[in-house]
């Protein structure tokens, strides 16, 4: 869907997954999303028969709340775990269910952490473990960094089609896969978006023509280039008008 570059608002869909809302008015940023609210409530529950089921052992740690995905389970069998919740993932995300999505994404990362209790590296990333002390084969271990930030890439990718946006997640989210893998298009692209969103214009275009580097043509890239530079000019003229 093309549109006019002539006006500050626009409220259609300008992103691979469909950025939407008004321009000019960017969320709370305290606002949480009912996929996250969900899963912070499913995570209680999985809490609390957590406890039920090894109460026999004595083991009273309230403040781990997944304190067994670190337990008896075999490294590549929290791998898999973590690589079948992700793939249940993307099904729903490929099915519009984009709050059950978050869950299957939110999943994977917790058997991602437990998969690193098991492996003595505490709650680090995958990504972040030394090789010849992870337990995994290179290949296992390539597949569970790839997977990691695929899922954060996919969380901000479902965030995106709320309809109120939590930009400061989106935000947050693609600057966890930018850390590990600074050239991720889809990461550059949709932090220049949140930043967008949230105002802050000269963050924003660097994200943004740094995204252009890696797919010059890309159309939704090139409009919020567009947008960005407009915004930015607006404001440069308002200091010309009312120097401070």
């Amino acid at each position: 869907m093309m549109m006019s570059l002539d006006r500050s608002g626009c409220e259609g869909k300008i992103a691979p997954e469909g950025v939407t809302g008004s321009l000019r008015q960017p969320p709370p940023r305290a606002q949480l999303s009912a996929g996250v609210r969900a899963r912070e409530i499913r995570s209680l529950q999985q809490h609390q028969q957590q406890n039920q089921h090894h109460h026999h052992h004595h083991l009273h740690h309230h403040h781990h709340h997944h304190h067994h995905a670190g337990g008896a389970r075999e490294p590549d069998e929290l791998l898999r775990r973590a690589l079948d919740f992700k793939t249940q993932g993307t099904q729903c995300y490929r099915d519009k269910k984009y709050r059950e999505a978050i869950g299957k994404y939110h999943r994977a990362l917790l058997e991602m952490k437990g998969l690193g209790r098991a492996l003595g590296f505490g709650d680090a990333d995958v990504s972040a473990r030394s090789p010849n002390r992870s337990g995994l084969t290179e290949e296992q271990r390539g597949a569970a960094e790839s997977a990691e930030l695929e899922c954060y890439n996919s969380l901000a990718a479902c965030l995106l089609q709320m309809e109120l946006v939590n930009y400061e997640r989106v935000k947050e989210y693609c600057l966890k896969v930018l850390r590990k893998e600074g050239e991720n298009f889809k990461a550059l692209y949709r932090s220049g978006v949140a930043y967008y969103h949230l105002g802050d214009y000269n963050s924003a275009l660097h994200y943004l023509q740094e995204s252009h580097k890696q797919e010059p043509t890309d159309t939704n890239v090139i409009r919020y280039i567009q947008l960005t530079e407009m915004k930015l000019r607006r404001i440069a003229q308002r200091e010309k008008k009312d120097p401070v």
